[in-house]
């Protein structure tokens, strides 16, 4: 990868797991184009027949929007699926394990993964967490997935000595609305400041990532109270069908959207093009500073 060019890594679970078609491959494609459009050069990173893929054509995000065949790549799973020469689409600790690979410092996603809900019982933690805290890349966000639980996931995030930090906000969005009632560790004002902090961060030594958090535009933030209880009432249904680890997600995102009459679909579908916005200029910036 050219070291002179501000890149923006993207996963690509949101398109073959994360929406429906054609939403899922629309999306996808804006996403793209606003980085483009601000100062950086979109990748998309996939892997199809047991191949890497960082940037996607369009036959290419055609095909990981519409196949039935594409397994979900997190951290274990990568030398299996290369081996195997299976595709898969990439989970946050597999798009930072890819971007890193590639000397990609900033990667934007819709949500982080994090704690779920009775993790104490289950011991149900995404491997996003032990990724952000290893891989140096920072990761633009809009906060972690509403379905988790967040205070959780922030006390862990702690113990791995993650920064969060709030773009322009004090409180740490929950996903599909802008409030969860819990704190950022820091506010900071612009992208350059941002990508101030990841260079003296990495120049420290401090191994690890960092979590940008991104609130959803106040036009498309949903209501906490009726969230909570889309969630809730999805989260009994995976439990009583016995959904269990990388299905409960999808599960969950397809149901709420149901229960949302389609509504957390608009939702992610605007946070993660804000998401795209805020995380070309920070890489615009970094490479500014770097080079």
């Amino acid at each position: 990868m050219n070291a002179h060019i501000p890149l923006v890594a993207l996963e690509s679970t949101i398109i073959s797991h994360g929406m429906p078609y054609p939403d899922n491959l629309k999306t996808a494609k804006e996403v793209e184009q606003i980085i483009a459009e601000n100062g950086a050069v979109p990748a998309t990173i996939a892997i199809i027949a047991g191949q890497i893929c960082m940037g996607l054509s369009e036959a290419q995000m055609e095909f990981m929007a519409t196949a039935k065949n594409i397994v979900k790549a997190s951290r274990r799973d990568l030398p299996v699926i290369l081996t195997q020469k299976l595709h898969a689409s990439t989970t946050v600790a597999a798009t930072m394990i890819c971007a890193q690979l590639a000397g990609i410092k900033v990667f934007v996603t819709g949500g982080i993964g994090g704690v779920h809900r009775n993790a104490e019982k289950t011991f149900d933690i995404s491997a996003d967490l032990q990724e952000l805290a290893q891989t140096n890349v920072a990761v633009v966000s809009a906060g972690a997935k509403a379905i988790l639980d967040l205070k959780l996931t922030l006390e862990y995030l702690e113990t791995l000595g993650v920064p969060v930090l709030g773009y322009q906000t004090d409180e740490f969005p929950a996903f599909y609305t802008r409030t969860s009632g819990l704190k950022v560790n820091y506010r900071v004002e612009t992208p350059a400041d941002i990508a101030q902090i990841m260079k003296i961060k990495w120049e420290l030594g401090l191994k690890g990532g960092l979590v940008i958090c991104n609130p959803i535009p106040i036009a498309y933030s949903m209501n906490p109270n009726e969230m909570q209880q889309a969630i809730q009432t999805a989260l009994k249904e995976a439990d009583d069908l016995e959904i269990e680890g990388k299905d409960v997600t999808p599960f969950l995102l397809d149901k709420i959207q149901k229960l949302t009459s389609g509504e957390s679909l608009k939702a992610n579908i605007a946070l993660i093009k804000n998401n795209a916005l805020l995380g070309a200029k920070i890489a615009a910036a970094f490479q500014a500073i770097e080079h």
